[in-house]
Formats: C-alpha cells, structure tokens, sequence
C-alpha cells in the first residue's frame, strides 16, 4: 500500500497511523522531489487497506494527503522499484 504526501511531517504522521491501526509492516518512504514523500506498507490485503485509510486521514489533519493506492497481491518485479523493508 502506498500513501503519498506533500511534506515530509504528514508521511511521518501517516506511517505512525498506519502502523498503529493495522498489523502491516512499514516498507520505507521515497522523497521523490518537490516536496512529495511516498510512504509504503506491506502486509496482507484487508490489513493494508485499513492502515492506508487510517494513515491517510492523518495525514490530512496535519498536511496535504495526494494520493492512496493498494495493490492487492504485487506481483515480484515490483521490488525491483519498490524500496525493500529495513
């Protein structure tokens, strides 16, 4: 799952929500430039799906929330853009 914000303050408050409303694994964040900061989550799909929810309106509270997206079951290539889990 991915969350993407404008500010590095909102993804830290995004990741923080999600990982506290679901059982996922925090992946890492990519600042792809501009201000805008990507946030990925992985774990199963309905886990996900709540902690992007929950990280998304977070995020709203403190910052600019863009985007939300879940990939239901990535297929492997994706880790080769993907970061990968510390």
């Amino acid at each position: 799952g991915m969350i993407e914000t404008r500010g590095l303050v909102a993804a830290i408050e995004a990741a923080d929500a999600a990982v506290k409303a679901a059982n996922v694994t925090l992946v890492g964040a990519e600042r792809v430039g501009g201000g805008l900061v990507t946030v990925l989550f992985r774990g199963d799909v309905a886990a996900v799906k709540a902690a992007v929810d929950a990280g998304a309106s977070a995020a709203q509270r403190v910052g600019e929330m863009l985007s939300v997206h879940v990939i239901p079951r990535p297929h492997e290539s994706i880790d080769k853009i993907a970061p990968k889990a510390r």
